[in-house]
């Protein structure tokens, strides 16, 4: 029988990058990942895990985001983990504005689909991210729920207060595969 993989899905702006000063990231030269974020994916990686992006980017349907600017993100994103050394299973993006769309976060469908398509065991998957709407879709989805941030819905599984204090924790928390 196959063996289903376990994931750590991980939100986008927050997370990978450093967030946006307004309300988008616009240009892709203000697109700066974050050090901790390919060092928790280097412990992702080497934990087994797969590691997905799920990440809602409503500002490319209002038009504040062109889509080439995105896809301009996710590439120098996919050069950066490549020449770290590193893997990325994929990015899952909704640009949807609809929040009743299933892809859009807090619905689970980015996180349903990604596990459909690759083979991946939701329940011993985690979802990382830093806004309430990551946690519900993790939750929603099966999955255990990390919160970066100081203000954790309750409903999260786990709360760390910054990137730092992430690696710290997956060191910690992610069993070997």
């Amino acid at each position: 029988m196959h063996q289903l993989k376990p994931c750590v899905f991980l939100d986008r702006d927050g997370i990978v990058n450093k967030p946006p000063v307004g309300r988008y990231i616009e240009r892709p030269e203000d697109f700066e990942i974050l050090p901790e974020f390919l060092e928790a994916l280097r412990l992702i990686c080497e934990r087994g895990y797969e590691a997905v992006i799920v990440t809602n980017q409503k500002g490319v349907s209002t038009g504040q985001v062109k889509p080439a600017a995105l896809m301009e993100m996710h590439r120098v994103l996919i050069e950066t983990v490549l020449r770290h050394n590193l893997r990325l299973l994929d990015i899952r993006i909704s640009t949807t504005a609809d929040d009743a769309h299933p892809d859009r976060k807090p619905n689970p469908g980015l996180l349903l689909t990604a596990a459909h398509e690759y083979g991946l065991d939701l329940h011993r998957s985690w979802m990382i991210g830093d806004n309430v709407r990551d946690i519900e879709a993790g939750r929603r989805a099966g999955c255990r729920t990390v919160f970066v941030g100081t203000d954790a819905p309750d409903t999260a599984n786990h709360q760390v207060p910054n990137m730092s204090a992430l690696v710290k924790f997956l060191r910690q928390h992610l069993d070997f595969v």
